[in-house]
This record gives C-alpha cells, sequence and structure tokens, in this order.
C-alpha cells in the first residue's frame, strides 16, 4: 500500500509547501483541492512539482464536465512534463454545491457523466500524440498532429501510455464501476441508509478487488484508493485501522481531513506524523 494526503485549504504559497512537507514526511501522494473559484489547482500542482522529487501529485478531485477535454489534456501533461512523470488524474461527476449552477455549469447526473467519459477519451487520445477523428454528443475532434509536434513530443506525457486516471465510484453501481475499470484505478464509495458516501470496510475492498481481477482486461495494475482519516497522536492505531485494508487488495491510502479545512496547525501536525505505514 501507499499512502497520500490531501490538502484540504489554503494559499496556494501554504499549498505547494504543505506538499513540500508532505513529502519530507515519508508520504507517496500530495493532492490538492478543486472548486468552481478559488485556487487553480494546476498553476499549484506545477508549483507543487518544481518544489518536490518524489511524491505522485495530483486533484482530488477534477470534475471533467466543466473541463474542455483539450485544456484538461494539456494540464496534466505538463504537470506530468514538469514532475517527470508523477501526475495521477482523478475524476468525478463534482460536487454540485461547490458552484455548478451558479456558473451554468451542467447539473444533470446523467449529463455530467456523459461529458466525463467523452472528456477522458479525447485527453486519452491527445496523450498519445496521434492524429485521430472524434464524434460524440458533446464534442467533435478532427485533429491532425503536425510534424514538428509529433517530432518534438513535447505535448505528451512522461508516463506511458498516459498518466493514470482514477474514477469515482459507487461500489454495486454498474456504469461508473465499468467506467473506473476501463481506466487505472477507483475511489470507491458505498451508499448506506446513514451515509451516502460510507467507506469501505476489508470485506467490500476484497470483493471489490476480487470483481476487477475478474472482469479486467489485462494485466496492467488497477489502483484501489481509500478516502479516510486517522487518529494524530497515535501512529499505530491508524496503522491498525488501515493495513486490514491493505490486505484485503486496498492499493492506497489518502488521508482525508476534510473536517479541519481551517486549521492549519492540525493539518500540519498529522502531516509530520506520517503515514499509517506498519
Amino acid at each position: 500500500m501507499r499512502y497520500g494526503f490531501v490538502i484540504p485549504f489554503g494559499d496556494p504559497a501554504l499549498v505547494v509547501d504543505l506538499a513540500v512537507e508532505i513529502e519530507r514526511a515519508g508520504w507517496d501522494a500530495a493532492f490538492t483541492y478543486e472548486t468552481i473559484y478559488q485556487m487553480d489547482p494546476w498553476v499549484v500542482l506545477g508549483a507543487m512539482a518544481a518544489r518536490t522529487k518524489r511524491v505522485l501529485l495530483g486533484p482530488l478531485l477534477t470534475p471533467p464536465s466543466r473541463r474542455r477535454p483539450w485544456k484538461l489534456a494539456s494540464e496534466v501533461a505538463t504537470v506530468d512534463r514538469l514532475s517527470a512523470g508523477r501526475t495521477v488524474l482523478c475524476v468525478g461527476l463534482g460536487a454540485l454545491d461547490t458552484g455548478f449552477a451558479a456558473v451554468g455549469e451542467e447539473t444533470g447526473r446523467r449529463e455530467r457523466a456523459e461529458l466525463m467519459d467523452e472528456c477522458l477519451e479525447i485527453c486519452d487520445h491527445l496523450w498519445a500524440g496521434e492524429p485521430f477523428d472524434f464524434a460524440g454528443a458533446h464534442y467533435t475532434v478532427d485533429w491532425k498532429v503536425a510534424d514538428w509536434e509529433s517530432e518534438r513530443g513535447a505535448y505528451r506525457p512522461v508516463q506511458r501510455p498516459r498518466p493514470p486516471v482514477w474514477c469515482v465510484a459507487q461500489v454495486g453501481a454498474e456504469r461508473p464501476m465499468r467506467r473506473a475499470l476501463r481506466w487505472d484505478g477507483c475511489l470507491p464509495y458505498k451508499k448506506t441508509d446513514e451515509n451516502p458516501y460510507a467507506p469501505l470496510d476489508p470485506a467490500d475492498v476484497s470483493e471489490l478487488r476480487a470483481w476487477a481481477t475478474a472482469n479486467q482486461q489485462g494485466d496492467r495494475r488497477f489502483d484501489i484508493a481509500l478516502e479516510g482519516s486517522t487518529p494524530v497522536g497515535d501512529l499505530q492505531a491508524g496503522v491498525e485501522q488501515v493495513e486490514p485494508l491493505a490486505e484485503a487488495g486496498a492499493t492506497w491510502w489518502i488521508e482525508s481531513r476534510w473536517d479541519e479545512a481551517n486549521d492549519a496547525d492540525a493539518i500540519r501536525a498529522r502531516i509530520a506524523q506520517g503515514p499509517p505505514r506498519p
């Protein structure tokens, strides 16, 4: 298992500083957040790439329905090149309460899913660096790559065939789970009567890993990335919380302390404690 940390708040300069602290404390990834209007995550991720050398970098998460595919593809490829191949793209439909309706973004669930699927397919074509045609319900592309672009490869990501793409998916929901399996990993949750975004327990993870293994095409890596929070001041309790999830087949633990988004001291304390690694 590998361990990431979401930076849930902050002035851009502070977010970059915290990414450096995350790397120094032994975490494997530093994630930032994205909203309709606040800090631009991809500008900040570029700065994080310049200030770090080892950690994986990405947004948690980007809703492709409100992105132009070629713009998102450019942002991901740029950060991947700046970081020498340390970018991950985490995608989902997005939280409507971050301002979708206020600026006229699509709010329908089905429409946002369609836009996401088309956006990701176009991004994948662009990252490949070859000419392609695409005709979807929302986008039409007739892309002819100039010879000098193809030869220089300046617009291709470092990671091949692409930077990994992780998709938010509700366990048991056929279409979201199939979408995640077409890409490189999932950020899974389950829906219960008490919590529409409940975390997975080890039995859920084991079942998900078995399903992915049975349905996956080829032998490429498929990540299961779980979000949650572990105690401050008791690293062993965190290890005992996370280790059964790793044994069940999870590949990432992402420390997500959204309730402490305005408490820089608490965030720094948890970063400094380090990942709940056995």
